[in-house]
Parts: structure tokens; C-alpha cells; sequence
């Protein structure tokens, strides 16, 4: 097995294991998700335990991850290295648990839900890609703008 193959089984075998603890835990059943979040209602604190456990396995997982030099096929790791909370952090975060709320998804849940036939998820992941498709056309315009008036396009949005 060549080292790209290799690299794509792996790839594979993870997507499996996230979409199949995405369907386990209920992640892809809105109605559990917006009972999760319905604090003031009929709440299903089920999803915290998902949650926890997803925290529990990040926390351990970039804790490794930051005393490698290399993934584990010797390619180069990517990991974020800005701490800073700035105006496009606090926005993006916003619209992400404003989407959760309204539509019960977020990105991991609505592609497996969607790959599972559920309607309202391919109507979610339209929705997200055009989104996706909006903020790119605005950070290019952006970023253009800012580099005519001699500003990094960072301190358009911080």
C-alpha cells in the first residue's frame, strides 16, 4: 500500500467514525438537538454527555498533537496558532449557534444526515455552502479593498 493510499484509508476509517458517532449520539436528529438547546423548555441534557466527551477527546488529542512535528504519515500538521478573539471570531461564532438553533445541524451532522436521506438536511447544507460561498466573495472584495488603502484585511475585520 503506497503512503497516499494509506493516507486515504485513514481518511477514510476516520469520516466513518465521526459520521457513525455523529449517528450514535443523536447529533443528526434535530428535534434531539433543539431539545438539547431548549434551556427554558422540555430540555434533553443527553447531548451533554456527547458534548463532554467530545472536549474530553480534543483536549487530549491538540495536547498530543503540539508536541509533534509531523501527523502520524509524516505529513506536515496545520494547527492554528492565533489566540486572538477578534470581530470575525466572535460573528462566525454567532451565525454558527444562530444556525444550530434555528435549523437543529451544524456542518458534521447536516452532511451525514443529508448522505442519510433526510430532506431538511440537504436544504441545510445548500443553505451552509451558499453561505460559505457568500463570506469568500465578501473577504475577496474585502481583502481588496483594504490592500488598495494599504491595510491588512485582518484589521478590516479586528
Amino acid at each position: 500500500m503506497t503512503r497516499t493510499s494509506a493516507l486515504r484509508a485513514s481518511e477514510f476509517i476516520v469520516g466513518l467514525l465521526f459520521g457513525s458517532g455523529l449517528l450514535i449520539s443523536g447529533m443528526t436528529d434535530p428535534g434531539k438537538v433543539l431539545g438539547f438547546l431548549d434551556l427554558a423548555g422540555a430540555w434533553d441534557p443527553s447531548l451533554a454527555f456527547v458534548i463532554s466527551g467530545a472536549i474530553a477527546v480534543g483536549f487530549f488529542a491538540f495536547g498530543t498533537a503540539k508536541k509533534r512535528t509531523s501527523n502520524f504519515f509524516g505529513g506536515a500538521l496545520h494547527l492554528p496558532t492565533s489566540e486572538r478573539i477578534d470581530k470575525r471570531l466572535v460573528i462566525g461564532a454567532l451565525l454558527f449557534g444562530a444556525g444550530w438553533g434555528l435549523a437543529g445541524f451544524c456542518p458534521g451532522p447536516g452532511i451525514v444526515s443529508m448522505a442519510a436521506g433526510q430532506p431538511q438536511a440537504l436544504l441545510f447544507v445548500i443553505a451552509m455552502l451558499a453561505g460559505m460561498g457568500i463570506f469568500e466573495v465578501f473577504d475577496h472584495l474585502s481583502r481588496r479593498a483594504t490592500a488598495g488603502a494599504g491595510l491588512e484585511s485582518r484589521e478590516a475585520f479586528g
